[in-house]
């Protein structure tokens, strides 16, 4: 019963904080550019603010960890965090749709100032959430139950912004009375939904994995915990590529509709498209999960993402039906990625935990959002950049960008990310070695050294 209520409850709290997520990572560089439609110079500020928030941000990413770990509560070590940086989180997010009607200097310093705490504040949430997860469960399918629902759900945040947002914050806008009025009412209703959803993982989620009591991680031992994993440190770098490659393409989604593709309003109905296929994919996730090995499974997506992206690049960027038979290629394949990459992380704690005798869940966990801010970090710039240097940042239309531009454009949507995540796929085959036979050899050593205090001894199915 307690794992099937954590599945849900823990699951179900992800689907606002990634259409929090989603609407800043994905969208706020847009509303700048086309909503308030800063000037050219003001964009290469707010790029290089926000390169440099989000790769400080993701620095602070272990030593959140760090406090975690160490931090003892009546109510344990995650859930305070969770409450602290969910509400935090949503108010900033709010301030970062108000148009304050500054001047351009005093809006460019407001809004680093802003973009800086809301990078802190969605941190303080996003590592107490993911890292509960080893402690809900040690059975690697039971987990990858867990993980499959919550990527289900934090999809269907994702995708509900993505294919929601044209429509619903037009609609908005006429009734407010502007298109900028239009995001902030999108953002607020985003944010409540978003505290619903904490709420049930605040009071529904119930612990399972407790081990025996732990010296408090220190700073320096922090380096040790990450450096000294290797299997965390190959899963990290083999992260960070497909990150990168899969937030740029992402970041570019809007873009190329408007001025590629000359109609920004099929952008919703490819991203509900997407949205629906990567939904089913990990649905399916589960089920395929055994009947394949997790290496051949990594290999099997990472071909549909090869494929994906030669057919969208050389279809004709008019022809919807290429353009969606590579889009559900793409993002079947990188939900797959996804999951698999979250599992690995979560055996990687149990690694660490036999190889270096002490368990930090928090500190491997800072591993996944740190490597989302650098790869956010990254795809912002390239997006920023690519539509200065190919013109689009000065266009109305798609009759107003050059062929040259247009290339330049795909060019960076597509065969950049592509090389990242093929390289990332080479790291893991070659260098990650946690199987099922070294997982369930770990386990039982750490019971035998009596380890765990409790542990879930259930089958995966109860």
């Amino acid at each position: 019963m307690d794992n099937k209520r954590n599945r849900y409850a823990f699951g179900l709290g992800t689907i606002g904080r990634d259409m929090l997520y989603s609407l800043v990572s994905m969208y706020l560089l847009f509303y700048l550019t086309d909503v308030l439609e800063i000037s050219t110079n003001a964009l290469w500020w707010i790029t290089a603010i926000m390169v440099v928030c989000r790769v400080f941000d993701a620095l602070n990413d272990p030593v959140m960890g760090v406090i975690v770990d160490n931090t003892k509560s009546r109510f344990g070590k995650y859930k305070p965090w969770i409450a602290i940086g969910a509400f935090s989180s949503g108010l900033i997010t709010i301030l970062l749709f108000l148009d304050f009607g500054l001047t351009e200097s005093k809006f460019i310093l407001v809004f680093a100032f802003i973009y800086l705490l809301w990078g802190v504040t969605f941190t303080i949430n996003d590592i107490s959430y993911w890292s509960m997860l080893p402690s809900l469960s040690l059975d690697q399918k039971m987990r990858e139950k867990i993980g499959a629902f919550a990527r289900i759900c934090a999809n269907i945040g994702l995708f509900f912004v993505v294919a929601g947002i044209m429509p619903i914050t037009k609609s908005l806008g006429e009734i407010f009375g502007s298109l900028q009025k239009g995001y902030l009412a999108f953002a607020i209703i985003i944010v409540c939904v978003m505290w619903i959803g904490q709420s049930i993982t605040l009071f529904g989620v119930k612990e399972r994995v407790t081990t025996k009591e732990q010296e408090h991680t220190t700073l320096r031992q922090m380096v040790g915990v990450i450096f000294q994993n290797d299997q965390l440190l190959y899963t990290a770098i083999s992260m960070a590529l497909f990150m990168i490659g899969y937030v740029t393409t992402t970041s570019f989604g809007q873009y190329f509709f408007k001025y590629a593709y000359g109609n920004e309003d099929m952008y919703p109905v490819f991203a509900g498209l997407l949205g629906v296929s990567q939904i089913l994919a990990l649905l399916f996730f589960p089920l395929i999960s055994k009947k394949m090995e997790r290496a051949k499974f990594y290999l099997l997506s990472t071909i549909l993402v090869i494929l994906g992206y030669v057919v969208f690049f050389v279809a004709p960027v008019t022809n919807m039906a290429f353009i969606g038979l590579a889009g559900v290629l793409l993002f079947v394949g990188e939900a797959f990625i996804q999951l698999l990459m979250l599992m690995f992380l979560a055996d990687a704690v149990e690694y660490g935990f036999w190889k270096l005798g002490k368990r930090n869940d928090s500190i491997t966990f800072a591993i996944q959002p740190f490597i989302n801010k650098i790869g956010g970090a990254i795809g912002s710039g390239v997006v920023s950049v690519t539509i200065i240097i190919s013109g689009i940042k000065d266009a109305k239309s798609a009759v107003d960008v050059t062929t040259k531009g247009l290339w330049i454009m795909k060019s960076a949507m597509l065969l950049f990310p592509l090389i990242c995540i093929v390289i990332g796929y080479f790291i893991y085959r070659f260098k990650y070695r946690i199987d099922q036979t070294l997982y369930n050899r770990i386990i039982e050593e750490l019971r035998e050294r009596g380890d765990f205090i409790e542990e879930d001894f259930e089958t995966p199915d109860r």
